[in-house]
């Protein structure tokens, strides 16, 4: 396992804003996944799809900022 893979699991189990950030990281992606498995999408599931991408994209960098300050 990795540095940055040990210190993600660390800041879950300590951090409750951390935990949180996952958690809504890994409801948007099973949300994109289950977008990604129809065979066509709505003009509504387009949008929500991006709409989705961009959030999980801002959560990502919410947790990996959060990372940073506590490997530095």
């Amino acid at each position: 396992m990795s540095s940055t893979q040990e210190l993600r699991e660390q800041l879950a189990q300590q951090n409750p804003e951390f935990r949180r950030l996952l958690e809504e990281h890994q409801a948007r992606d099973n949300r994109l996944k289950e977008l990604s498995q129809k065979g066509w999408l709505t003009s509504e599931e387009e949008q929500e799809e991006k709409r989705l991408k961009k959030e999980k994209l801002q959560l990502k960098d919410k947790m990996e900022s959060m990372l940073r300050l506590r490997a530095s």
